[in-house]
Formats: structure tokens, sequence, C-alpha cells
């Protein structure tokens, strides 16, 4: 039987419950202000970056954006399952991997030409980019093996990997969806329980360890995949109090780290157990951290919340769309910016005009992406498919990250 005949229920149900309301531009709108966020964190003591969520809680926009990707992959690959069957999952995700692949290299070399740019010294040290001017052949190498990363393309190697993988996990999700985010949790905590890592060169470090952080992908891809369920129990008054309570305490806690005047009114053995998180394997009290902003996010801001019509939330949207180039734009800028605090003033006023200028060029970068994009003229569909394919075949989410 054909694939697309064979597509179980659960996904094609899901799609068009979605697309029946139009595209989702939250998710565009998260995963823009997501990268505007990580764009001002890449930036080294930077006021501005006190705009961003890791100051106010456990988690940062790194899982936003993790996550978001799992979301839109479903989304993407979904809707070409629906209308391809499964030879078109299979090649969307090797072209996009390879588009990642191709991006992460390009992003490593532009760095190493900035630094060199600059003049090397402190900068390659901070941009991890001296080992690279030192045994280039070796290390470029090893960077094509994704061993290698400059500071602050870590993630993308991660997404290389997970849409690599990305078909057989669908087709796990759509058979036995809890069992598989079961096995994901599973990893998740055999990572902490072994320390178990993926290779890397030179410190064998992981800034993001994906045995750790595919969590978030699979929850993302899961949340979709189930629907109307997962949603439903989620939003539960029981479940948004204790979520309420949990970021609550979390912005008490973070505040205490990084205000002298409230480190003193919290219990030192309290902030003790919540200071530090492991970023690199996820731990556990970022994830339910951010568990807890999906749940009010997704109780509190509507499909049809006016404020995505506003001239910033249009901004992220568009910088949303094009999150993988915009991603790379954003690393190239926090590096230009690091350099010129660094070499022509570290001060407050010059701190506020890289960020707010950085975040302008994305948005413009973003914009005249839209506008050169050539999409082909959807034509009438003539099958017989039905219309949950049909519909689905519409959906037009790019997939992350």
């Amino acid at each position: 039987m054909h694939d697309r005949t064979a597509t179980p229920n659960s996904l094609v149900g899901a799609l068009p419950e979605l697309k029946a309301q139009g595209r989702d531009l939250r998710i565009d709108a998260c995963r823009g202000i997501a990268l505007w966020c990580i764009f001002l964190d890449h930036i080294p003591h930077n006021v501005a970056s006190w705009l961003t969520f890791r100051n106010y809680g456990f988690s940062d926009a790194a899982e936003v954006f993790m996550f978001l990707s799992g979301v839109t992959c479903a989304l993407a690959y979904g809707g070409a399952l629906c209308s391809e069957g499964w030879p078109g999952v299979i090649g969307r995700t090797l072209r996009r991997s390879w588009d990642i692949y191709v991006a992460f290299l390009l992003l490593t070399i532009a760095s190493a030409i900035m630094v060199y740019l600059a003049g090397g010294g402190d900068h390659a040290d901070a941009s991890n980019t001296r080992i690279l001017f030192d045994q280039p052949g070796p290390t470029l190498a090893r960077a094509a093996i994704l061993l290698y990363r400059p500071v602050n393309a870590d993630v993308l190697p991660i997404f290389v990997l997970l849409h690599l993988l990305f078909a057989p996990l669908l087709w796990l999700l759509l058979r036995w969806p809890n069992a598989t985010l079961g096995a994901s949790f599973a990893l998740y905590v055999l990572v902490h329980l072994f320390g178990w890592a993926v290779p890397a060169w030179p410190a064998n470090h992981w800034a993001f360890n994906p045995l750790a952080w595919q969590l978030l992908v699979v929850l993302g891809a899961w949340w979709i995949v189930t629907g109307k369920q997962a949603r439903s129990w989620a939003t539960s008054r029981p479940v948004l109090i204790v979520a309420a309570l949990y970021l609550l305490f979390s912005l008490v806690i973070a505040l205490g780290w990084r205000v002298a005047t409230l480190h003193a009114l919290i219990p030192q053995p309290l902030a003790g157990l919540f200071h530090p998180l492991d970023k690199s394997n996820l731990d556990p009290r970022r994830l339910l951290h951010f568990l807890a902003i999906v749940v009010l996010a997704e109780s509190l801001v509507p499909r049809d919340w006016q404020g995505l019509k506003s001239p910033v939330m249009r901004g992220a949207i568009r910088c949303g769309q094009n999150s993988l180039p915009i991603y790379c734009i954003g690393v190239l800028m926090a590096c230009a910016s690091h350099m010129a605090l660094v070499s022509i003033s570290s001060g407050i006023v010059m701190q506020l005009a890289l960020s707010t200028g950085g975040i302008l060029a994305m948005v413009a970068a973003a914009t005249l992406l839209n506008l050169i994009s050539v999409k082909p003229r959807r034509q009438p569909v003539t099958n017989s498919a039905g219309p949950r394919e049909n519909q689905s075949k519409m959906m037009s989410l790019p997939a992350g990250p």
C-alpha cells in the first residue's frame, strides 16, 4: 500500500487542526525572539542581555529554540509525509541536514576570517579559533566531521544530526508517541547518571550535549503529534498553578544570583541547590523551568493574539521564518560586537547601540530574505487524496533550526 494511504491518523489529524486556523505565527514569533536573545547573550558583559530570559529563571532562549525546532520539524515533515510519503520525508530531512552542515562550515570559516582581520590575539582565544590558525588542516578536517566548533556555533552540528535522524524519529512517534518520548527521556536520564556524551575536539566538550538536548526536540515533535490530548492535560488548572509557582520561585532564586541586594535575603543552602546549573547536559531544573514556560505560554497567549500584528512581533516573525541564516548572522554580529567593545569602547551606550543595531540588522536581513525568496505558486489539487491530505499538503513551516 502506498505511504500516503498508510499514514497513521494521529499526525493526519493533528496537522489539519492547525491548518484550519491558518499558520500559527506564535511559533515564528517565539523563534525570532529566541534568536534575538541568543544574539544579545552571545555578547559578553552586555547590559542589553538583561532583557533576555536567562536572568529571570533557570532556562534561557536555547531551550525555546530547541523545542520549537522539534515543533516545526514535526509540522514540516509531517506535511511532507501526507503529500509525498516516506521517500519525500527522507529526501527533505537529508536536504535540510545538508543545508545546515554547509551553513556550519561557512560560519566556521567566516568566524576565522573575521578574527584574522581583527588581528587574532585574545579574539582568537575567545572564539576558539586559535587552534584553527595553529593547525588549519587537522582542525578543518575535524570541523568537517563535526568534532570541532568555534564558539557559539555548537548548536548547528546538533541540528545536522537531529535532521538526519528525524525520519525514523517521526516514524516511531506516529506509532508509539508516548513510548518514543519515554525512550528519549530514558536516554536523558542515562546521560546524567553515567555522563554519556558525543566525542568532541579538542577539549572533548559540547556546549550542548546532543544526547541530553535531543529530549527537547523529541518533546516538541511529540507535542504536535499528540495534539489536543497533550495540550489539554498540560493546561489543566493544577498544572498551571504548579507551573506558575515554580516560575515565581525560579525568578526569586535567579535574581538572587545576580542582584546583590537580594542575594543576602536568600538562604545560601537553598541558593546552592540551584547554582550552578549544568547547561551542557540540560540540567533537570532548567528543563522543568522551560516546561513551566511552555504550559503558561500555551494557556495565556492565544493563536489570534493581537500583539502578533505589532511592528516588533512582525520583525520577530520574519526572523523566525528564516531561522538558519538569521542565526548565522547573529553569531557573526555578536563576534563583531565583542571586538568593537574590546577595541573601541565598552561603555553602556556602545553596548546598547551594538545590541539595537544587531537586532535591526537581523530584521532587515530577514525581511530581505522574505522578499527575494521564490516560492512556486501552488496548483489546485485535483487528486483523490482527500481533504485531510490536501490541507496537510498546504502546510509550509520551515523545518528547524
